[in-house]
């Protein structure tokens, strides 16, 4: 659980909690990760918070970082990145800002190799062997 605090540079830097969008993932590879960590008991939900990044002159959020999931029992965030390798550098770029203002959260990013090795290893069909 987030404490809330009254120091105002905290507070401009605590995530929001938004309502998960339940089954509307918005890649097939969310899907699959998703059915494979209820196959092995996880619980875990989509999307359930967003962690602003940057802020304006008001101290309104300008950008943030939703990772794809969150799973509970393991106080765990988990992004999915399955893009081609030269995508990947504009996602690393958020997981870094993340990880530098957002120390006690933990994050696990899995890349399209680590994925497709999963999806493999369960002789899961998923495309043809890309993601998109």
């Amino acid at each position: 659980m987030i404490a809330s605090t009254s120091d105002a540079a905290s507070h401009r830097r605590h995530p929001s909690a938004l309502v998960t969008r339940g089954d509307a993932f918005a890649h097939p590879s969310e899907d699959l990760f998703a059915r494979l960590l209820t196959l092995y008991g996880h619980e875990w939900y989509y999307e359930p918070l967003e962690f602003p990044l940057a802020w304006d002159a008001q101290g309104h959020p300008t950008r943030g970082f939703r990772p794809d999931f969150y799973l509970p029992a393991q106080g765990l965030f988990v992004e999915l990145t399955v893009l081609e390798q030269r995508l990947v550098t504009k996602k690393n770029r958020k997981v870094r800002e993340f990880r530098e203002l957002y120390p006690e959260f933990r994050l696990l990013v899995v890349y399209q190799r680590d994925f497709l090795e999963l999806v493999a290893k369960h002789d899961l069909p998923f495309g043809n062997g890309r993601a998109a």
